[in-house]
């Protein structure tokens, strides 16, 4: 087992979990229409998806095939299920940000599947390393132009105010993408990147999950712990 993969594949697992659980889809991070023919069974389909790449990375000999899996899955939700949307009210931030945060998970899959790609491995890993850093400038957007919602999420108890690590949380995003686009310090920004993500998890989605274990909540914490895998994986095999 690769311990730079196990976060990653978590995130996936539970991912796929929750879905099986709640005979649903990942709710706004995978906005399938409810009219699909087949919705259930295919919802299924996905977690189980889900699921086979995390649990095929948790292994030494089947880790790139998850990573694979798992990057060509994510990607399909970019292509499938985002970018109409964000192509369509494109002069908003807010438009973008959900096909980011996909093109970010997308991109931990890509840098780990990289490192056996031959002589594609530079430019699979370039790619991760440029695709995450856009990523995170429009989360970093997306924080400063949601200021107050962005403020709303931070737990009360953290000093001194919410609004503030609402700010500081979207000047951390667009400093590790401003670095990862333009490859300079990028594995320390992308480190910060993962800790910051990491901190999310800790300090805002477990405790949420305790408090109201809801679909939403439980969603929420799969989400924030594969993007913080996929950090991780930039970090680890982006160049």
């Amino acid at each position: 087992m690769n311990k730079d993969s196990v976060l990653y594949a978590f995130g996936a697992i539970l991912l796929g979990a929750v879905g099986i659980w709640f005979h649903d889809f990942a709710l706004q991070w995978q906005p399938v229409p409810k009219g699909l023919p087949a919705y259930g069974m295919l919802a299924y389909v996905s977690g189980l998806l889900l699921i086979a790449g995390g649990v095929a990375m948790l292994s030494r000999k089947g880790e790139r095939l998850g990573a694979l899996l798992l990057a060509s899955f994510f990607g399909l939700w970019v292509v499938a299920l985002h970018l109409p949307n964000a192509i369509a009210g494109w002069k908003h931030i807010g438009a973008w940000n959900a096909p980011a945060e996909f093109t970010f998970a997308t991109m931990g899959g890509v840098a780990l599947f990289s490192t056996g790609a031959g002589a594609m491995r530079g430019t699979l890993a370039k790619v991760a390393r440029i695709l995450a850093g856009a990523s995170c400038i429009v989360f970093g957007l997306a924080h400063f132009n949601y200021l107050e919602f962005t403020a709303s999420m931070v737990p009360a108890w953290i000093p001194p105010n919410q609004k503030f690590w609402a700010a500081v949380t979207g000047a951390g995003h667009l400093a590790a993408g401003l670095a990862l686009v333009g490859g300079y310090r990028a594995r320390l920004a992308a480190t910060l990147e993962a800790a910051m993500m990491a901190c999310f998890v800790v300090l805002l989605h477990i405790p949420l999950v305790v408090a109201a274990p809801s679909h939403i909540n439980w969603v929420m914490l799969a989400v924030a712990s594969t993007f913080t895998g996929a950090a991780w994986l930039v970090r680890k095999h982006a160049t």
